[in-house]
Parts: structure tokens; sequence; C-alpha cells
């Protein structure tokens, strides 16, 4: 076993094909950029998946340890984006035309984790029609309950007041708030030395949440620098389409909350 054997760069290596001709020198650039973002994200869903796992069967620790874990992923490619942000628009546009319709908004492993997260659309399957695989993720992260569905379950198992309209709720729907879960969040902030595994595990998800919108941020702040307000590739509508993105959230009674805390 030799170190690239083990990590098969004979196929990592020659999964990068420009097809711009004459091959544009920042080409490679822009593959490796969403090769590399497809790569932590196959990691961020396996943490979730695990993280999911281990609420249903009620061990928090190792969950909490996964969440942290993907925490310091989406750090990673937050900042990555800086990367691609040397890219500049006269550069870009002398390759763009060779992406046809191929969208960042096809990546079905960034669905499935949003999907993980709460933010479901049963629609979005379409989009993975002819692909059996990709299809395949997506259908798995929409029937399951959610990150959030499984600590609310917990909750509830270890005694908390979790309405059962929200323990019954169907899973395959986007989450919107709940504004019963408000005093139930705001009891167990109200006194977290009794309530500290509760506490934390909120805190970890508000840091979960954050990270992302900042992901999402720097994903805007990178697309206008680069192409401004045109379309984006695909259909998309570009810089607009991520702006709005920036009021999408997983966690809202967690947000809410801190309005109600004394102080």
């Amino acid at each position: 076993m030799s170190y690239g054997g083990y990590l098969d760069l004979g196929t990592l290596l020659a999964a990068q094909r420009p097809i711009s001709r004459p091959e544009h020198h920042d080409e490679l650039l822009f593959i490796i950029q969403h090769q590399t973002t497809e790569l932590w994200l196959k990691l961020v869903l396996h943490e979730l998946e695990a993280a999911c796992a281990y609420l249903r069967a009620d061990e928090l620790a190792p969950a909490l340890k996964c969440v942290a874990r993907v925490k310091h992923i989406q750090k990673t490619l937050t900042e990555q984006w800086s990367v691609l942000a040397t890219l500049t628009p006269t550069e870009y546009a002398q390759f763009r035309n060779v992406l046809g319709n191929a969208s960042g908004f096809q990546s079905y492993q960034y669905r499935a984790v949003e999907f993980v997260l709460g933010n479901k659309n049963a629609k979005m399957l379409q989009v993975f029609d002819a692909d059996p695989v990709a299809h395949a993720v997506v259908l798995q992260a929409l029937e399951q309950p959610s990150l959030y569905d499984e600590f609310l379950r917990l909750l509830a198992r270890r005694g908390y007041a979790v309405p059962a309209a929200v323990l019954d709720r169907d899973v395959t729907l986007a989450w919107t708030f709940q504004p019963e879960l408000v005093p139930l969040f705001a009891s167990i902030y109200a006194n977290p030395d009794e309530h500290w595994a509760a506490y934390e595990t909120c805190e970890e998800l508000v840091d979960l949440e954050d990270n992302f919108q900042l992901w999402r941020f720097r994903h805007l702040k990178t697309v206008e620098r680069i192409i401004g307000s045109k379309t984006g590739t695909g259909g998309s509508s570009g810089a607009p389409f991520l702006r709005r993105a920036l009021e999408l959230t997983f966690f809202p009674e967690l947000f809410a909350v801190r309005t109600e805390i004394p102080g």
C-alpha cells in the first residue's frame, strides 16, 4: 500500500478536465474549487447523518462531536471562497460559455445537506430525475427526520414538553416556525446549569446555522464580485437568488428565544 494508492490519486488528479479550447489557465481553478467543495459536502453529509443516528440512539455526546466537525468544515468552505474570488470578471468571461447549463444549483449533495438540516422541498427531486444515484440520496434526506427533528424527539424522550404536533409532523415538509417551542427553549436558557446538555446542543445548532449563513454570504459576495447581477449558469437568477437564500433559517425558534430572555 502506498500513499498514492490508498488515496487513489491517479483517479483523483485525473478528474480535472478543462474543456475550454484553447485551455484557459483559470478553468482549472474553477474545477478544483467546486470539486473540493463537493468532497467537503460529502463529509458534511456523512457527519450529519451520523449525528442524526446518534440522536435517535440517545447518544448526545457523539452527536455533538459530529456537529463540531461539521462546524470546522464549514469554516474551511467559507474561507475557500477567497480563492475563487481571485478569478476576475474578465478571466471568467473567457471560459464561462463552455459551462453550458451546469450550475451549483444541481449539486445533489448540497441539496441533501439542506434537507438534513430541515429546508426541504420535494419539488427539488425533479432536478435529479436523470441521475438515479443523486435522486436516491436526496430522496432519502427528504424522507428521514431532520437533525432538528431528531433533537426535539430526544428532548421529548428526556421529559421535555415538546408538543405532540411537532413530534408527529410530516418530516418530508420544510420546517416552519413553531411558536409553542419558544417557551420550552426559554426555560432551558433560563436555567442552563440544570439543562446543560439541551442548552449546549441548542448553542451548537445556532453555531451550525451561523456558519451556514456566513458560507451563503461569501458565496453571494463572490458571485457579485465575478459576474455582478448577471444570470447564473443553468438559468438561475444569480446574485438575487443567493440574496434571498440569506433569509432562510433552519432553527427559527432558537433565534426567537433570544428575544424572550430577560435582560
